[in-house]
């Protein structure tokens, strides 16, 4: 395979997004540059940039219903939504104090108090993603906060994931929502990337359904890490099995894995295996218990004398 195109960005690009149902081909970039920047590649060039973000844009994302809106998080706290139609192209900024909101009614501006001041998060967002019916917003922050956004109005929906959540790499962070389609009507969850472990929330109130653990493997020292904390223990990415209820997650160890529901019939095949382990245990156990009193029994049988 070759290459189609190639843009030369002059800069670090942390995320790129392609929208799913776009009748364009613009692929927004969040950079190390402050704007985001849009590439055609129907025509092969770079159009034009998105100005408002203060630092580097690091995350991107495409409404699934909205083919010319976009939301952006950058490392200067703010989370921004443009509507490239539109000379000016910022519809504003997402404020987590804001109980009204700033894109309106209809999430395209009608009867908006637009905001161009607030911040999303008190540190850097490195992860924007929208729910797949697009009525929601999720952030996540450095600041170790996940934020979910009723796109109808802009609001914060406050939700609260508690403290169990963990985000300090500069590379994004994407949480993976759940397809609507497969979860009760009103439902939404959320799979977390967090160190040594991938949570499962309710996303509305934040309730800790799950917690899926897993074991590192052996893996080469990178250079400018530790081992300590280092890539080998953190989740870089995570995907939905497509048609299926399943979603694989990617680490910095170089392993893939492959997470699946567990069935009615796996739970009486643990419990099965479990009472085997448990009788190979007893029987064990017992063995070592007659072996003990037999030495016990000898020594007792022994004549023993002082000098």
């Amino acid at each position: 395979m070759t290459a189609s195109a190639t843009f030369d960005l002059e800069s670090v690009i942390y995320s790129h997004s392609l929208s799913p149902i776009a009748s364009h081909l613009l692929v927004a970039c969040a950079t190390q540059h402050s704007a985001v920047r849009l590439v055609d590649l129907r025509s092969g060039s770079s159009t034009h940039s998105l100005a408002g973000h203060q630092r580097a844009v690091l995350s991107v994302a495409w409404s699934p219903h909205e083919e010319y809106i976009l939301a952006s998080g950058g490392s200067d706290g703010t989370t921004r939504l443009w509507d490239i139609r539109r000379s000016s192209n910022s519809l504003g900024v997402l404020d987590l104090e804001d109980s009204v909101g700033v894109v309106g009614e209809d999430g395209l501006g009608k009867n908006a108090r637009h905001r161009n001041h607030g911040k999303a998060h008190t540190d850097a967002v490195n992860g924007v993603v929208w729910t797949d019916d697009g009525q929601y917003l999720v952030t996540a922050s450095h600041d170790e906060r996940v934020r979910v956004w009723d796109m109808s109005t802009g609001a914060n929906a406050l939700s609260h994931f508690g403290p169990t959540i963990q985000n300090t790499h500069l590379s994004t962070l994407l949480p993976l929502l759940v397809p609507s389609n497969i979860l009760k009507p009103g439902k939404q969850a959320m799979f977390y990337p967090n160190q040594n472990e991938i949570l499962m929330f309710d996303l509305f109130d934040g309730t800790l359904l799950k917690r899926l653990r897993f074991s590192g493997v052996a893996a080469a020292p990178v250079r400018g890490y530790t081992t300590q904390g280092g890539p080998r223990n953190r989740t870089t990415s995570l995907a939905w099995k497509a048609g299926d209820v399943g979603f694989y997650s990617a680490h910095s160890d170089g392993a893939i894995r492959a997470w699946v529901p567990v069935t009615p019939e796996d739970i009486e095949a643990d419990k099965d295996m479990a009472q085997e382990a448990n009788g190979d245990e007893d029987e064990n156990r017992k063995r070592k218990r007659d072996a003990l009193e037999e030495i016990f029994r000898d020594l007792t049988r022994q004549k023993i004398t002082f000098t």
